[in-house]
């Protein structure tokens, strides 16, 4: 049955009490209006208050997925992951093996002092220097004064870095005395700030 709009006219007539017999037409717009406006009042009511909260779960949603995924990677990769802890354990121990410790510092003097005069040179000075603590190790300058040859300084330089433990060499000065080569330097050896007992009682949790 076609909806005809000219019954809409009486809608101004109507009687409330009488909406059993209001035309179908008339029915039809007020029970529209009715649903707009219902509509229109749970979503203030109710739907909008709950909308930040739905962004928020969105967002958080995403979070926990990014989470996972990075989560799922490792577990996949546990096995290579325990692996390379294991390898770069062994490497750390290695490496901290070529500091000296406290009960060594000393004798490394000695060791300077036998490869420079293995190599020819002469010592005029050899003294430690005022330790410089950093965040994981401690610096220990020594002050070095040698004279000899380019090719004894050479061969020096090159024992020094055979040294079972790490002495670097900085700040070279060469000065010639009446033929004679002098040269000053510092040489610096550092003292881990961790010790193998730790490594120890690390590898042992």
């Amino acid at each position: 049955m076609a909806f005809d709009f000219s019954k809409l006219k009486e809608i101004n007539d109507l009687d409330f009490e009488q909406v059993a017999i209001w035309p179908k037409e008339i029915k039809t717009v007020v029970a529209i209006f009715c649903v707009v406006v219902v509509g229109a009042i749970c979503y203030y009511a109710i739907i909008s208050g709950k909308l930040p909260q739905l962004d928020a779960s969105k967002s958080k949603e995403s979070e926990l997925r990014t989470t996972f995924e990075s989560k799922y990677r490792i577990a996949v990769n546990l096995d290579a992951y325990e692996k390379q802890l294991v390898r770069m354990k062994s490497d750390f121990s290695s490496m901290l093996k070529t500091l000296p410790t406290s009960n060594e510092t000393p004798g490394l003097l000695d060791d300077i002092t036998y490869v420079g005069t293995d190599a020819g040179l002469s010592f005029k000075l050899l003294n430690w220097q005022q330790e410089n603590p950093k965040e994981f190790y401690t610096e220990l300058p020594i002050q070095l004064e040698v004279s000899g040859t380019y090719h004894e300084f050479g061969s020096f330089t090159s024992n020094i870095a055979n040294l079972p433990r790490i002495v670097t060499l900085h700040d070279f000065d060469i000065t010639s005395n009446k033929g004679v080569l002098n040269l000053k330097m510092q040489a610096k050896t550092y003292r881990a700030a961790i010790t193998q007992a730790d490594i120890a009682i690390e590898e042992q949790k």
